[in-house]
């Protein structure tokens, strides 16, 4: 007799958390799965991106190249200057650079030939690595500050 109750008893214990587990997977809403799918996607696309045209002088970890290239892990310009960012990865610049109180002059080139989209997945990728977390950089966010900047 105990040993029924017993058994029913872990029965509907176990019962209960498969339920409990169902409805938490369950909770989430369908636009928190796409957008952290989005944010994956870009995270990921942002990391080759940044692999292939960046990590040469900015290195893969992004502490740059000594007194040449400035770092982009742990770099006052990054978070004080999202949209110039940005900018720069299209356009380039030349001249002074001012990156944690080191001053840079190499020239960066840009790369015009990188979409909207591919800056937003270099962005989402580099603003969130290391010691960043600042979440998805979508594409409608990239296109207003692109179409804001000034070539250099």
């Amino acid at each position: 007799m105990i040993f029924r109750f017993l058994r029913r008893a872990v029965l509907a214990f176990n019962f209960f958390l498969l339920a409990f587990s169902l409805i938490q997977g369950c909770g989430q809403s369908g636009t928190d799965r796409n957008a952290s799918n989005k944010f994956t996607h870009y995270f990921r696309q942002g990391e080759q991106l940044y692999t292939q045209h960046c990590s040469n002088c900015h290195q893969a970890n992004g502490t740059g190249l000594g007194r040449v290239y400035p770092p982009l892990n742990k770099s006052d310009f990054m978070e004080n200057n999202f949209e110039q960012v940005l900018c720069l990865m299209r356009n380039g610049i030349k001249g002074e650079l001012i990156v944690n109180g080191i001053h840079y002059n190499q020239a960066m080139p840009g790369v015009p030939t990188l979409t909207n989209l591919e800056i937003a997945e270099i962005a989402t990728y580099i603003y969130n690595a290391w010691e960043y977390q600042r979440g998805l950089v979508d594409v409608k966010e990239a296109d207003k500050i692109l179409n804001a900047c000034t070539p250099h």
